[in-house]
């Protein structure tokens, strides 16, 4: 087949010859009768379909210079036709100057004239002229090298005026494409804006009936809305609201996607003006229809712009009345399953969820559409830790609804929320005045800077009655109305039942008028839920727990400044409430409130030491004693003692534990816990618990602080037994006298040892000393007839306290030295091998002495808490007896005393008895094995 015959116009000389020939003399031309076409639309025709879509073909077209001679000839036409008039907002004439003359000036041609904004259909040369000349530039303007040349020569305001002269459907889209592609430049698309393109724009949205058109012209805008400030501008300048009503007309396919699209880029932190038009337009419903579309990129556009909108709250109640509250909340469940997406693409989802809680009709809607579960599952996911603030912020707006809350505390917000107490703060944006509450719309947000939570809250606070307007309230406000009285100072020790917070945590030289302002902070909206919680009449299933008392002590102690009042008023309002009595009791609260405030140590500071700031401690301490005191005023009324006395005879083996643990800290009446504790068999039931496993974390550091504050009450009825360890100076020793040289008098005996060691003694000295002796060195044994008398098992350091002992020494120190140092094992030491032959020589009194030697040395000044274990393990009741008397002494220190009783339990093992007995012995005031109050409790 032959070759098709070359034209002219495949050459790009050729066009780009004729190009600039049109441009500089005119629209017209010769025409061909062959092809019924001047050589300027034939060259156009080459351009568009072959050197321009080739590859590289814009390139070289650039390269060229084609651009300049296009758009001179786009001027010229512009020229034909009326000129753009000040068209609306943004178009002013400066303006347009300034565009027309950003670059260098066209080689010819007129500058455009002014005329009126509607002109007659162009003639159809002229028309297919624009439609070529038009796909050429918005094909070229495709690249950036290309969109930023055609800036730098002016080509920006023939555009525009071409838009607005001629109203071709196809003219109007070529333009509108060449517009948008040229918006994909900052610096261009802020040139349209000013040239005044925008309504001309929104003019062809409502005149055009063309989708391929209104595809353009949609695109055009959404590329003009690349800033929240041209965003603004377009809202202002009425460019929603047709959009909205377009998509209401149920567009086909493409323009729909085309639709959803520039709505979601000016909906991006969505202006009152934008939520307004979309509203008017009717775009809420086909939104909420969208949301179900089978096409992924209509669908998830439909439901970005859903969340979007949530900013503004004078659209969130009739988005909720379209269905928005159950789109959003069913998307965000579904980005939450197995297969959802990740945190990223959920943060818009749970923005919008948090703020449709600020209305009730939308907060009742998503209570009822599974809001509330979806809310919790958030605050437990330590991966949206960042939005665990704003969570609670919106749940706040639950505070007065009394099913909700009663779901809520069910799926266990209190923990949460009292860990929410002292976590990181997360990333929380501020949100504008514009989302605030429309439950009340007339609200005028202060000037004055306030914090973010503050704001998120503020409507609501206002349309619940808290406050009549926005100028009554102040970032400190608190919405309990409960500010603290200054307590008059008692004239007597009693006690009074009333709520106080102690002086010593409030700020100094703070009026009281001033004290009813608080600080809100970001733990501001958690507190306010738990105050709200603790108002139940019976709020011990909730907030009297384990976890909601660490996380509230551990604010209170932990907060860099003064803590929140509102967190001192939920723990005396608790210790106030008779009916939280007994949970105080079963989760070991009570004890948990002395060893934190009363002590200073927290759950984490055991066993390990951790150093923590002292400078509070003494305003710790006056907060929890009075807080006891609460307690105890609740536990010594005849409700109280009948609460104790059930717990304690007819509770669980852990509830009898407990109860038993917390008397001593709660109640002051020697008839009351008398009576539980002794009559009642409490205190051996907490002594045998001991061998257990614990219940609680610091079971063993609470048990160890409440039998030391037993022993301090019964101390006080009954006088204790002196310690057998407070000896006197040492007596004279009468043995050393028979190691000199010249001894006297003379030994008559030699004791041998297993190591060869001869050992001197005197007979009757000896035989009267001990049943065993008189029998081995007077009887009829043999040894009754030796001088030297073997003693079997026996080292030297070992058998030097017997040999003194045998000849009357009592207290001249030779029982301490057997004894090794302290942080030396006892089991297998020469101190226990001292008193396992004392107790076969039949010697009782050097087994006290060496007992009291072991005392002495590892039970005094120098020993530590790790030495109790060691003394006890020797098995002996009167050591025991030494160890318990330490480990319970009035003046040890709490850590240490705990770490003593811990030593015990694991020396003890499962023999638990000896350690009951020996306790029990210490805190009654007596001896083992002497007479004296009975230990049978």
């Amino acid at each position: 087949m032959a070759a098709a015959k070359p034209t002219p116009t495949d050459s790009l000389s050729f066009c780009l010859a004729q190009l600039t020939a049109a441009a500089g003399e005119g629209l017209g031309g010769v025409k061909d009768t062959a092809t019924n076409e001047t050589p300027l639309g034939r060259a156009l025709l080459a351009l568009r379909t072959r050197h321009v879509k080739a590859a590289g073909g814009i390139e070289r077209f650039r390269a060229r210079g084609g651009l300049l001679p296009l758009l001179a000839l786009l001027r010229r036409a512009s020229a034909a036709g009326p000129a753009p008039s000040q068209a609306g907002s943004g178009s002013a004439p400066s303006s347009v100057e300034s565009a027309a003359t950003a670059g260098p000036a066209p080689p010819s041609g007129p500058a455009p004239a002014a005329a009126s904004s509607s002109s007659p259909s162009p003639p159809a040369r002229l028309r297919k002229t624009l439609d070529l000349a038009l796909s050429i530039l918005a094909n070229c303007c495709t690249e950036g090298a290309c969109r930023a040349e055609v800036r730098r020569l002016g080509g920006i305001l023939p555009l525009v005026t071409i838009l607005q002269c001629v109203k071709t459907d196809s003219i109007q889209n070529r333009t509108a494409r060449a517009l948008g592609n040229l918006a994909m430049e900052p610096e261009s698309c802020g040139d349209i804006h000013s040239a005044g393109a925008v309504p001309l724009l929104i003019e062809s949205l409502t005149a055009c009936q063309d989708s391929q058109c209104l595809q353009s012209v949609v695109r055009a805008l959404r590329n003009l809305a690349d800033s929240p400030q041209h965003r603004l501008a377009l809202a202002q300048q009425g460019a929603v609201r047709p959009l909205a009503e377009l998509l209401a007309a149920a567009p086909d396919p493409a323009l729909t996607l085309a639709l959803v699209r520039a709505l979601l880029e000016l909906s991006r932190g969505c202006s009152r003006a934008c939520a307004e038009q979309l509203s008017l337009g009717g775009g809420l419903g086909p939104l909420v229809s969208l949301a179900s579309h089978p096409k992924k990129a209509v669908r998830e556009a439909a439901i970005l712009i859903l969340a979007n909108l949530c900013a503004q709250g004078l659209v969130r109640p009739a988005l909720g009345n379209a269905g928005g509250v159950e789109v959003l909340l069913g998307e965000l469940q579904r980005r939450r399953g197995p297969s959802g997406a990740g945190p990223a693409s959920q943060q818009p989802l749970v923005r919008a969820v948090c703020l449709l809680c600020r209305e009730a009709i939308n907060r009742a809607r998503l209570r009822d559409a599974g809001g509330l579960e979806l809310l919790m599952g958030l605050l437990r996911d330590p991966r949206a830790s960042t939005w665990h603030p704003r969570v609670v912020s919106a749940l706040v707006g639950f505070l007065y609804d009394t099913g909700a809350l009663g779901r809520l505390q069910a799926l266990g917000l209190v923990p949460l929320l009292a860990g929410q107490l002292c976590g990181e703060a997360g990333d929380e944006e501020e949100e504008g005045r514009e989302a605030a509450s429309w439950d009340f719309p007339e609200e005028q947000t202060p000037e004055r800077v306030e914090a973010g939570s503050f704001r998120s809250l503020r409507s609501w606070l206002i349309s619940e009655g808290y406050a009549v307007g926005p100028g009554d309230i102040s970032p400190d406000w608190s919405p309990e109305r409960c500010p603290v009285p200054e307590p008059a100072e008692p004239a007597s020790p009693a006690r009074s039942p009333a709520v106080r917070t102690p002086r010593a945590l409030r700020t100094p030289g703070r009026s009281p008028a001033a004290a009813a302002e608080e600080p809100w902070g970001r733990e501001g909206p958690a507190l306010l839920l738990l105050s709200r919680f603790s108002q139940a009449p019976d709020p011990s299933g909730a907030l009297v727990t384990g976890p909601a008392l660490c996380g509230l002590l551990a604010y209170v102690t932990g907060a860099p400044g003064p803590p929140n009042p509102r967190a001192l008023r939920i723990l005396a309002r608790l210790t106030c409430n008779p009916a939280c009595l007994e949970a105080f009791v079963r989760s070991y609260g009570a004890a948990l409130l002395r060893a934190w405030l009363v002590l200073g140590v927290a759950p984490d500071d055991w066993p390990a030491l951790r150093t923590r700031p002292t400078g509070l401690r003494s305003r710790h301490r006056e907060l929890g004693e009075m807080l006891l005191q609460n307690l105890t005023v609740q536990a010594e009324s005849p409700f109280g003692v009948g609460a104790l006395t059930h717990l304690l005879l007819s509770g669980s083996p852990e509830d009898r534990v407990a109860c038993a643990l917390t008397l001593p800290f709660i109640c002051r009446k020697p008839s009351l816990w008398r009576r539980l504790l002794l009559d009642q068999g409490g205190l051996r039931l907490l002594l045998s618990a001991l061998s257990r496993p614990v219940p609680h974390p610091l079971f063993l550091f609470f048990a160890a602080d409440s039998l030391s504050c037993l022993h301090g009450l019964v101390s006080g009825l009954v006088s204790p037994a002196a310690s057998p360890l407070d000896l006197g100076p040492p007596s004279p020793c009468l043995y050393e006298p028979l190691l000199g040289p010249a001894p006297l008098p003379a030994p008559d005996l030699h004791f041998l040892l297993d190591s060869g060691l001869r050992l001197p003694a005197q007979r009757a000295a000896s035989s009267t000393a001990s049943p065993f002796f008189r029998a081995l060195l007077a009887g009829s044994f043999a040894e009754a007839q030796m001088d030297l008398v073997p003693l079997r098992g026996l080292s030297p350091s070992a058998a030097w306290p017997v040999l003194h002992h045998l000849h009357g020494c009592r207290g001249c120190g030779a029982a301490l030295g057997p004894v090794p140092p302290p942080g030396q094992p006892l089991l297998g030491s020469e101190a226990e091998e001292a008193l396992e032959a004392a107790g076969r020589f039949l010697l009782p009194e050097l087994e006290q002495e060496l007992e009291e030697a072991v005392g002495r040395v590892h039970l005094g000044p120098q020993g530590g808490p790790e030495s109790v274990g060691e003394v006890f393990r020797l098995g002996r009741p009167r050591l025991a007896a030494h160890c318990a008397r330490w480990t319970l002494g009035p003046g040890q220190c709490p850590r240490k005393r705990a770490l003593a009783l811990v030593g015990l339990v694991e020396a003890a093992g499962e023999e638990a008895g000896p350690l009951t007995e020996a306790l029990l012995a210490v805190l009654m005031g007596v001896e083992l094995g002497s007479r004296g109050p009975s230990l049978d409790c």
